[in-house]
């Protein structure tokens, strides 16, 4: 039977297409806040670093009230790294709203979240955002979506059902129509379509219960708390009930507290029927998975499997000379805690020690994944190392080794095509399909995630900054071979002290600065790059030797280049297997592993590298 006073759906799109402001608007419109209250734009996004990024991270569950039906709305994440949330949660969804830029079209992440939705069997109904915008062309917009669900395997009912449900909308100006030319100012047309439209959810009320815990949130006061759907029954507050973990074992457990979400938040209640999206506190140890059951009738749900990751790094506490400036938690015990407590809250990476105890591992999907976590440590006020990310590598049937794969999409002006061609050529990549219009020039590559590391800085270099650069996981494919690492090579500074204008601006002339005036440096600490081969060292702390006569430029300032600064996922991608990334609460440095020169050149020995 179908709940006809429910609706559970997903919405899914590129990154900033605006699926988190469309969320507020809906909010709004359903009366989800008084007419006068102060709400914060993109009140979804919670996290520091989703408000800062403008990017979702985690999925988010509310509910909206509409017309007697309950809309339960699950907001995804667009970019592949968090691809974990997006591939669980389409599982609690009926339908999904697509939602594509009215000027960009669909983009590369969106093909990676319509894949999934389409696998997953939803209907779904396709929103053209941002209609007002300048270059706006629905239409184009539309086909494009649509030709893209064919790409992707969609079945004829499911193209059918999206070709005649379209609507047209601005999140930002708050209104959705169902032709672009409309006058319509509200959001009240997409709610209709919905509701009307979108299927109820088609469950077994009277069955024995079934929930699937798709979610895995963290409390310091109760533990874990598994979010899914009842796909059959009832679960009721108090009651015993059997867990059946994903590898087929049966732990019994107690529903101690039972949540549905209202709104915003979460409302304690003493059942969840059938259809509905719950939160169950009291299962130790729940996973992604876990199905909730009757001990007496147990049911057996089909497992959740997530794609696996792609990159690792390993997390060591830091052995800089200028450790404990910043932050205030250095050692490796709490870091190791600290990592082991993400274990428990986040599922979607792997964190394991490593043999000989120096460190941490971590696995996720992405450099983007990766470097979230580190953020969040170091506003926490930890201070630590990491090396260069390293691909994870598996075993196919026939026992050869595959690597993942990446689709990369470039929008260059048409003048930088070749080169941009070029530079991935170089990277390994090869290009799968290239159009080019008046001005700008659409390529598409699949190139392996080991070529990815460090790509985006040569595309801009080589387009001057006028290039779009995505790309999101395809695939495992067989091992592309040896491809080419940074080319350019490390100017390393030989003592601890503060850079200083003179030496800096000589500096200057042999290559690119790291380092401004003022700026700390230590042994081993990456100051620089320069083009020619082989790491130089150079003191960045020299001063001009003063004699007893004045230069008639004396008084001339030294004119400085401002030094190049990395984010956090570009200081990954940049360093070498011999360098490190020293992460603080206030800086990002990169470093030599061995920091001193002769320490670096008994190694080089020692491996064959040099002659003695």
């Amino acid at each position: 039977m179908r709940q006809e006073n429910i609706r559970n759906i997903a919405i899914i799109a590129h990154v900033d297409h605006g699926k988190t402001t469309l969320v507020d608007k809906l909010l709004r419109a359903s009366g989800a806040f008084r007419e006068n209250q102060q709400v914060e734009e993109r009140v979804l996004d919670s996290n520091d670093q989703e408000r800062e990024r403008g990017i979702t991270i985690l999925a988010k569950h509310i509910s909206i009230s509409y017309q007697g039906v309950k809309i339960n709305v699950i907001d995804t994440p667009g970019h592949a790294d968090f691809g974990g949330e997006v591939e669980r949660v389409l599982r609690m969804a009926d339908g999904a709203l697509l939602l594509v830029d009215a000027a960009e079209g669909p983009m590369p992440q969106t093909r990676f979240v319509l894949k999934h939705a389409i696998a997953a069997q939803l209907k779904i109904m396709v929103v053209i955002n941002k209609i007002d915008r300048d270059g706006a062309n629905p239409e184009s917009a539309l086909n494009a979506s649509l030709d893209l669900m064919m790409d992707l395997g969609a079945t004829d009912e499911q193209l059918e059902f999206a070709m005649e449900h379209v609507v047209y909308a601005s999140a930002v100006q708050g209104f959705a129509r169902l032709d672009p030319d409309d006058d319509g100012e509200d959001m009240l047309p997409l709610l209709d379509m919905i509701v009307s439209d979108l299927p109820a959810p088609d469950v077994d009320a009277e069955g024995t219960l079934a929930m699937q815990c798709m979610t895995v949130d963290h409390s310091s006061y109760v533990g874990r708390i598994g979010i899914g759907r009842v796909f059959s029954g009832t679960i009721h507050q108090g009651e015993k009930i059997l867990v059946v973990k994903n590898d087929g074992t049966h732990v019994p457990g107690v529903v101690k507290q039972l949540f549905t979400f209202d709104y915003l938040g979460r409302k304690e209640c003493s059942e969840v029927q059938a259809g509905d999206i719950a939160a169950v506190v009291g299962i130790d140890g729940t996973d992604i998975g876990d199905v909730y059951t009757d001990p007496n009738d147990p049911v057996e749900l089909e497992p959740i499997e997530i794609d696996p990751p792609t990159l690792a790094v390993v997390f060591e506490a830091s052995t800089s000379p200028l450790v404990g400036r910043d932050g205030d938690i250095v050692g490796g015990r709490q870091l190791k805690e600290r990592l082991d407590q993400e274990r428990e809250n986040n599922v979607t990476m792997r964190i394991e020690e490593l043999e000989d105890k120096t460190g941490v591992e971590v696995a996720g999907r992405g450099i983007l994944h990766l470097s979230v976590l580190m953020e969040q440590m170091r506003r926490e006020g930890f201070e630590f190392q990491v090396g260069r990310p390293r691909v994870l590598f598996k075993k196919g049937p026939d026992g050869t080794m595959l690597e993942p794969i990446e689709q990369a999409v470039v929008e260059c002006p048409n003048d930088y095509s070749g080169k941009v061609i070029e530079v991935f050529g170089n990277a390994g990549g090869t290009m799968s399909d290239m159009s080019a219009g008046v001005t700008q020039t659409h390529l598409e590559f699949k190139i392996p995630t080991r070529g990815i590391m460090g790509l985006k800085n040569r595309i801009l270099n080589v387009t001057h900054g006028e290039s779009v650069f995505y790309h999101t996981f395809l695939e495992y494919g067989p091992f592309a071979g040896e491809i080419g690492g940074r080319q350019n090579c490390a100017i390393n500074s030989p003592a601890t002290e503060k850079a200083v204008a003179y030496a800096l601006g000589t500096l200057q002339e042999r290559g690119t600065l790291f380092v401004g005036p003022g700026d700390e440096c230590y042994e081993g600490m990456l100051v620089g790059e320069r083009p020619q081969p082989g790491d130089m060292v150079v003191n960045v702390a020299k001063t001009k030797n003063l004699g007893n006569q004045r230069s008639s430029t004396a008084d001339i300032a030294v004119q400085l280049t401002p030094p190049r600064t990395f984010t956090l996922e570009e200081a990954l991608e940049y360093i070498m297997d011999d360098e490190l990334v020293e992460v603080t609460p206030k800086n990002i440095r990169m470093r030599k592993r061995l920091l001193t020169e002769t320490e670096r050149r008994k190694w080089n020995v020692r491996h064959g590298l040099v002659n003695k």
